[in-house]
């Protein structure tokens, strides 16, 4: 926390008291982190989008170093607030962030690519809607807590989400990619949802293969005549969909080789130029 080994935090900081802050997930590869660059973006514009100072690249990553010299393979959790700010909702007009740098180990094959599919499900929980606040991975998560408490069943993977529109945003954890056979739909997250980086590299990767992929809103009706789905996110990179609550679904009817573009590019793992 701040550079310094410690497990304490003030009980006067913001983000404990109004979730005044963002976090990113960083999937950690080698001791070295994976798509740094596009978690640095997402970071650097929610700070912008909530009025935080930038935290500085330099430090950031000079303490992740620190922390991939220790952990070969796992997550790195990365979390800024607004600091100390005492009572009330208005923050400090001179506010000194706090940076906190959280190291999760796991196997080098811990949520690797599940080739035959997983199981999702719909939550009744409604995604929030806050156009101020949409994209970015702020700490305020409370949505999908609720979603999350919906099931406990190991076999089900993951739950969609919609808005109070009905339209589908996306998962608790990951973006929703809707393939009907020639080209991909992803939910817009310019109102809900947020702006994931594999959702990112995802994208890219389609463009170059000339693939047509659009932001817009996902209906129901999209999503039951959807050739095939897939999740992303930074952690498991991606997920084909075998099954949507009764309906089997056929992984390899997806864009395989885009799929494996994207697993690669998420899970490889590189400094960037200091």
């Amino acid at each position: 926390m701040d550079g310094i080994e410690q497990d304490r935090i003030s009980v006067g900081d913001r983000g404990l008291h109004y979730g005044d802050g963002l976090f990113e997930t960083i999937l950690i590869r080698d001791g070295r982190p994976c798509l740094w660059d596009h978690h640095m973006a997402r970071l650097a514009l929610g700070a912008d989008r909530l009025g935080l100072p930038r935290p500085s690249p330099s430090i950031l990553r000079d303490e992740a170093v620190r922390i991939g010299t220790e952990l070969d393979h796992g997550l790195l959790k990365l979390i800024v607030t607004r600091g100390v700010g005492g009572r009330g909702y208005r923050p400090p007009v001179s506010p000194h962030p706090r940076r906190i740098l959280l190291s999760y180990a796991s196997s080098a094959s811990a949520d690797s690519c599940v080739d035959g599919g997983v199981a999702v499900r719909f939550c009744e929980t409604p995604a929030s809607v806050n156009p101020h606040l949409a994209g970015i991975k702020h700490l305020n998560r409370l949505d999908a807590v609720l979603a999350r408490r919906e099931w406990d069943d190991p076999t089900i993977a993951e739950g969609l989400m919609c808005d109070d529109a009905g339209s589908v945003v996306g998962g608790t954890m990951t973006n929703l990619f809707v393939w009907d056979g020639a080209a991909i739909v992803t939910p817009s997250v310019t109102r809900s949802g947020l702006a994931g980086t594999v959702r990112a590299v995802a994208i890219e990767a389609a463009s170059r293969a000339g693939i047509a992929c659009v932001e817009r809103p996902v209906t129901r009706r999209m999503i039951d005549e959807a050739v095939g789905l897939f999740l992303t996110n930074a952690r498991i990179g991606v997920w084909p969909v075998s099954r949507l609550a009764d309906r089997v679904l056929d992984p390899d009817r997806l864009p395989l080789d885009l799929l494996s573009a994207v697993r690669r590019t998420a899970h490889t793992s590189e400094w960037p130029d200091p």
